[in-house]
Order: structure tokens, then C-alpha cells, then sequence
């Protein structure tokens, strides 16, 4: 079986296994300091891996983004502030479970739910992925175009409250990736007289920009509003740091269920994990008998949205496999240490390069159960270093290992300028509301969609029809027509009960959920 072959290959590589350990600590830890995402502290580190062989390359950063995404409900829990937007759903029941004692129950909780959900999305990744690419391997260029076209309409109108400004990011991120020479005429383009502006614009400094440093900016413009940590005192019930077996048993069909709704809206480029957090925790508050407890301090109002965020991790991993298209900023970022290592992604990745694909499988289970034993044990402890270490001397820190990651992938201090410039759009683009990631992963699709875009008209006697002679281009395209209508229609009726919606004030986590 394929998956024993990449637990083989991977444990054939001491390097790798010392990456997947590190990284599953690395990852919890981060995701647990309050506005340091899993995808910022990724890009911070896709420099160390130009110096390592592609499996401990993938697997650190991949274990990072998993185990991160847990890590973001231990501050949720602990100190009411989530620290990733995956979590931001977990704190409505989980910050309550620690007022009144049961923070060790909590973390146990959110750490078994992650794990499950977790452990389901990769193994719909495993199967998944190969059965989709069996089907993709035949694709041609105007397949490939129409999927990239799919791609860039979708992210654009899922990610962000506004469609219009979702598809305008994805504008701009395609222009900024047209800067450099055509690859064709070979005539510069978008350069602007600037002749550093030939060669292109790297990946690494965008990303750092536009991740780390506008989130830098928004957590020191926020500082002063920061609340202080309570001290909540122990309870007396024995049961309050244990996640006992008849709440296990109660909260595992939960978990169950969620996980597979994650897995499918992980699937879906751009909708991402936080809006699997809340659509699971809507949905299951719905279905309860008991609605009026959910938000009071439940296990299942933490299952609910940890099992769903992260069943979203493996799956966001099929578009990518399987048509070369990332569907969340983690994968494409891991799209760019792919090229970087000169493999190349698509369907053919499991012809060309199936030993190194599942054993980077391979060390996502392990990593999951390795920052599952993390967090089950050592979360409070992971939790009160947080809190010992102010932000004042975290921030500096990140900061100058952003410039030193710039400057590292090019040796060059333009990618610096660029990194800052990055980081001021960033920041903009936060405080009006337009989407980072998919600004993100348009730059990181542009150059496919032109190559393809360039290589249909070639092949076609009939211009543009060529798109809609193909019948899976013509899928791909109603596919992306329909969903993006979809978001249309709901954002219209949600115009026209504005002011029902108004009148009441005591549904704030269903509305997030839609």
C-alpha cells in the first residue's frame, strides 16, 4: 500500500523525522501566540528549507500549518482571544469552560476534536487526491486554464465580505505577477523604468509583507485595546481538567460528522478554516435539542468548530495535487517550495514524484499525533509561557527575522524594499477589507493561467471557443459561475433582511456562520 511505502521513505530520512517532531512543536507554539498565524510563521520559514532535501522541506512546513491551526484554540480557550481566525469559534464555549474551571477539560477536548477532524481530512486527502488526479492526468491546456479561471472566481467571491473587493485583490495580485519579461517576446513588462522590476518579484518578500508585517501593524495598533488575562480560580469538581468517557462518546458522532463537512468545505478553494469553524458551530447549534446551553461553557460547543477547522487542512491539499491549483494561502505557499525544488505540481506529481508525496502523507499523520500528544499534555503549560512573554518583545523579534528571510532568498536588499512596500498594501488591504489571500494566491497562479491561456489560443483554429469546445472546461466554468451566483444571491437576501437582522442582537455566531 502506497501510504506504507511513505511511511518507509520517511522514516528512512532521519532528517525529515527531525523536522515533522520539530515542526509539531513549532506549530502549536505559534498557533497559540495571539496574531502570529500558522501561514506568517510558514512564510517566515520557507528560506530555512532551500537548504534541505524536498521531503523535510514539505513535511516542516506542512506540520507547521497543522499543527497550528490547533495551537490557535489554546489562547481561544485560555485568554478569550483566538489565535488564529480557525478558532475564533472555539472561544464562545471555550473561554466560558475556563471561567468556571474546566480549562484542562477544554484543552482536552479541543485536542481530541483537532486530532479526529485532523486525522479524517487527511486520510480524504490520501484517497482523494489520487482518484481526482486519475481523472486530471488527461487535462490539456484549456482544462488547465478553465480550472485557473474557477479558481480566481471562486477565491475571489468567498474570501472577504464583498465580492467586489475579493475579485479586485485578485486583479491586482495577477497584475503584480505580470511584472518581469514576457515569457514569449521576451520584451519587458509592468517594470516602470525600474530595472529590478525585469527579473520579477519574489514570492518571499510578498508573502512576508503581506502576512506577517501587516499583521505585526494591526496587533501593535491594537495593543492598547488589549484586555488583561483573568486569573480564574480551580473548580472542585473532579472532573473538571478530565474529558470523561461518556462526553467522549456523546461528542464523537459530533466529530464525526463535522470532520466530513470540514473535509468538503476544504476542498473548496478559498473558503478556508475559519469558515469551517463557524458553519460547523451554527450547524450543530441548530441541530441541538438543547441550543440555549451553546455558548454557556459545552464540550460540544468546542468539538463542533475544532473538529471542523481542522478537517480543512488535508483537503485543502487536493486542488493542489491534483490540478496544481492551491486552495488555501498555506498551500500556496507550499506550491512556491514545491517549484523551488524543481518538482512540479499537478496531476503527473503522482507519476513523477509518488515516493516524496506519500511520505510528506506520512508525516501528517505522524505530525497529527504527535501535536496531539502535545496538547493533551502539555497545553496549559504551552498556554502560561504565552502568557509570561509580552508582545512588546515578540514583535521585534519577528520583525527582523522577516528582514532576514527577505534578504535571504535573493541575497538581495531590493526584496526587502519590497517585503515593506508588501507589508503597507497588507495592512491597507486589512483596514478596507480586501482579501490578502487572495491576492496571494492569484500571484501564485498568474504565470500557469498565462502559460495555459497562451498555449489554448496556439492550439485552436477558433480563438475563445476553444474554452468551450472541452466539456470539463465548460464544467470547470459553470462551476465557478454557480457558486460565485450563489454568493451573489445570498448576499442579496442578506441585503433585503438587513433591517430584520438589525432588530436583533443575539445570534452573532449564526450570522457569522452563513
Amino acid at each position: 500500500m502506497d501510504i506504507l511505502n511513505g511511511f518507509a521513505y520517511l522514516f528512512s530520512n532521519p532528517t525529515a523525522l527531525g523536522f515533522v517532531v520539530l515542526a509539531a512543536f513549532v506549530g502549536v507554539i505559534v498557533g497559540a501566540i495571539p496574531g502570529l498565524t500558522a501561514a506568517a510563521a510558514i512564510a517566515m520559514l520557507v528560506p530555512v528549507t532551500f537548504y534541505l532535501d524536498p521531503l523535510s522541506a514539505l513535511a516542516f512546513l506542512y506540520v507547521i500549518g497543522k499543527s497550528g491551526r490547533f495551537g490557535g484554540s489554546i489562547s481561544a480557550i485560555l485568554f478569550n482571544t483566538p489565535g488564529t481566525a480557525a478558532s475564533a469559534a472555539t472561544l464562545s464555549d471555550g473561554y466560558p469552560m475556563t471561567r468556571a474551571g474546566k480549562t484542562g477539560k477544554a484543552l482536552k477536548v479541543a485536542t481530541i476534536a483537532s486530532v479526529i477532524g485532523d486525522t479524517v481530512g487527511e486520510l480524504i486527502l490520501i484517497f482523494g487526491a489520487v482518484a481526482i488526479a486519475s481523472v486530471t492526468e488527461a487535462f490539456g491546456p484549456p482544462e488547465y486554464f478553465a480550472v485557473y479561471m474557477m479558481a480566481f472566481i471562486v477565491i475571489s467571491s468567498v474570501t472577504g465580505n464583498s465580492i467586489i473587493k475579493g475579485l479586485l485583490a485578485t486583479v491586482l495580485g495577477f497584475l503584480v505577477a505580470m511584472i518581469g519579461i514576457d515569457p514569449i517576446s521576451s520584451e519587458p513588462r509592468l517594470d516602470f523604468g525600474v530595472l529590478e522590476f525585469q527579473s520579477g518579484l519574489a514570492l518571499i518578500p510578498l508573502l512576508l509583507g503581506i502576512f506577517v508585517l501587516s499583521e505585526l501593524a494591526i496587533q501593535i495598533e491594537s495593543a492598547r485595546k488589549q484586555q488583561t488575562h483573568q486569573k480564574n480560580a480551580p473548580s472542585d469538581d473532579p472532573d473538571a481538567a478530565r474529558f470523561t468517557m461518556p462526553e467522549f462518546i456523546r461528542c464523537l458522532p459530533v466529530m464525526l460528522r463535522l470532520s466530513l463537512i470540514g473535509s468538503v468545505i476544504g476542498i473548496l478553494p478559498g473558503l478556508g478554516s475559519a469558515v469551517a469553524g463557524f458553519a460547523a458551530y451554527g450547524e450543530e447549534k441548530r441541530r441541538s435539542k438543547n441550543p440555549e446551553k451553546w455558548g454557556t461553557g459545552i464540550v460540544e460547543g468546542i468539538a463542533a468548530p475544532e473538529s471542523a477547522n481542522n478537517a480543512v487542512s488535508g483537503p485543502t491539499m487536493i486542488p493542489l495535487l491534483a490540478l496544481g491549483v492551491p486552495g488555501s494561502t498555506i498551500a500556496a505557499i507550499l506550491i512556491g517550495v514545491f517549484l523551488i525544488h524543481g518538482i512540479p505540481v499537478g496531476p503527473s506529481i503522482f507519476d513523477t514524484s509518488r515516493e516524496l508525496i506519500f511520505g510528506l502523507f506520512a508525516a501528517g499523520l505522524l505530525g497529527i499525533a504527535l501535536y496531539g500528544v502535545i496538547g493533551y499534555f502539555g497545553s496549559p503549560l504551552v498556554g502560561r509561557v504565552i502568557a509570561m512573554v509580552p508582545p512588546r518583545l515578540i514583535y521585534p523579534y519577528i520583525f527582523l527575522t522577516c528582514i532576514i528571510s527577505a534578504y535571504s532568498a535573493r541575497t538581495n536588499i531590493f526584496d526587502i524594499m519590497i517585503m515593506c512596500a508588501a507589508g503597507l498594501l497588507g495592512y491597507l488591504m486589512r483596514k478596507h477589507d480586501f482579501s490578502p489571500a487572495a491576492f496571494i494566491i492569484a500571484f501564485v497562479l498568474a504565470p500557469g493561467a498565462e502559460e495555459a491561456f497562451r498555449q489554448s489560443l496556439l492550439l485552436s483554429n477558433s480563438g475563445w471557443l476553444i474554452f468551450f469546445q472541452r466539456p470539463w472546461a465548460i464544467a470547470f466554468l459553470a462551476i465557478a459561475v454557480l457558486i460565485s451566483g450563489q454568493r451573489i444571491w445570498k448576499k442579496l437576501q442578506a441585503a433585503r433582511l438587513s433591517p430584520a437582522r438589525q432588530s436583533t442582537t443575539d445570534t452573532p455566531i449564526d450570522e457569522l456562520a452563513e
